[in-house]
């Protein structure tokens, strides 16, 4: 007997108009002043499809994984199928609940307890308060935040925003739950937590759609993968064939990535992104610059990751200066950071570098930002006992400089 759908889409499009010769960041008297010297000039207006011709079905208990590069529009289908927003074009069909975790802090209030937003986020899913409450002692288990509970969650780390908001979308029995590569965030166990519930959640009948550049998840989680390019579905087939697929793609970065159109709520935003060295040896820090800039908002802190993500699309290693106790002040200007990955050293290969900023919630996430090369060679292939004694060389070794631009 073949299972009964959850969702089903055809022709779907999503389209969004971009301005390109509007001047942002501006006073009123700067409007003023540049109507009155051009005042029949009109704003140039481009049509862009992020998501064109899609179809797509989703049954019962099916674990669909999504591959893309960063602007492929994963997180675009992601929304649509999240009734976030509409599509432009299309017809698209839901049986049931979605429960989704798209962005770090999607759906909680930051001024709200930890205990407050597990019933406002249940009620946005449409969840009754009965039903949150027979969960809640379940959903703060998994979420291993008991000590907090009464603490305004914009006090959380983004780990522990992420822990509390996966908890909650999977324990309250959507019947589709979509996830996102914030999982990233949180720690290996918990990964692993998710993951083995994310099973659980499939085995008991539910749908999941899953975002991830860890391609041995969506090997190991899914059923069936979707690999999107420009909008539209490339592949569709079994995990293993599609990760081929994707990979066969080639790990080009998008270099041109429009800071608006990235998710995050955009008070704070990465504008560009270089590699002081693009080919380096193993022993060699690994370093990264970019430009952070304020658009808008009464956000204007911040602290940045910098993740490095191998071929396969792994984390190998997290960088925060969080962990260092850097924060961006960009109320002033600009600001330019460099972030240096010392130890541990990474394998040769070519590492993706993903850059987020996050303050009680997730400002920008710039997948794919860069890339550089770990050339092959070690340093000790002669006297490896010798090196490989050495204690120094175990432990993470981060440091982040942050100057006025």
């Amino acid at each position: 007997m073949t299972a009964r759908l959850t969702l089903s889409g055809h022709d779907l499009g999503k389209a969004y108009t971009i301005r390109h010769n509007q001047t942002d960041h501006v006073t009123m008297a700067q409007v003023a002043l540049e109507k009155i010297k051009h005042p029949l000039r009109r704003p140039e207006r481009e049509r862009f499809w992020a998501l064109s011709g899609l179809d797509l079905d989703l049954r019962e208990g099916e674990t669909l994984g999504l591959l893309g590069r960063n602007g492929a529009g994963k997180s675009t289908l992601l929304k649509l199928l999240g009734r976030i927003t509409q599509p432009t074009s299309g017809e698209l069909k839901l049986w049931g609940r979605v429960g989704s975790l798209l962005e770090v802090g999607t759906g909680f209030h930051p001024e709200l307890t930890g205990r407050e937003n597990v019933y406002l986020n249940g009620s946005i899913l449409g969840v009754t308060t009965k039903e949150i409450a027979r969960q809640f002692d379940a959903i703060v288990d998994f979420a291993g935040v008991e000590k907090f509970l009464d603490t305004p969650v914009k006090r959380y780390s983004s780990g522990m925003y992420v822990r509390l908001a996966f908890a909650v979308a999977a324990h309250l029995e959507a019947e589709v739950l979509l996830v996102d590569e914030v999982l990233s965030v949180g720690d290996a166990d918990f990964q692993r937590k998710c993951v083995a519930k994310m099973r659980e959640v499939a085995t008991a009948g539910r749908s999941v759609v899953l975002v991830s550049h860890n391609l041995r998840n969506v090997e190991d989680l899914c059923e069936r993968a979707l690999v999107l390019d420009k909008g539209r579905v490339s592949f569709d087939g079994t995990p293993e064939a599609a990760i081929t697929h994707y990979l066969e793609q080639g790990t080009q970065v998008v270099a041109d990535s429009v800071p608006e159109e990235r998710p995050g709520s955009g008070e704070i935003r990465v504008t560009s992104v270089w590699v002081p060295s693009q080919n380096v040896a193993v022993e060699e820090p690994k370093r990264v610059k970019f430009r952070v800039e304020h658009f808008g908002g009464e956000i204007d802190r911040c602290v940045a990751d910098v993740i490095f993500r191998d071929s396969t699309g792994v984390p190998v290693a997290h960088c925060s200066s969080a962990y260092t106790g850097d924060w961006m002040e960009v109320a002033a200007g600009p600001v330019e950071v460099e972030c240096s990955l010392e130890s541990p050293w990474l394998h040769p290969g070519d590492y993706l570098i993903d850059i987020w900023l996050w303050n009680y919630q997730a400002l920008d996430q710039y997948e794919g930002a860069c890339q550089l090369t770990v050339r092959n060679g070690y340093p000790y292939e002669a006297d490896a006992p010798e090196v490989l004694a050495r204690r120094d060389v175990v432990p993470p070794k981060i440091a982040f400089s942050m100057t006025q631009a």
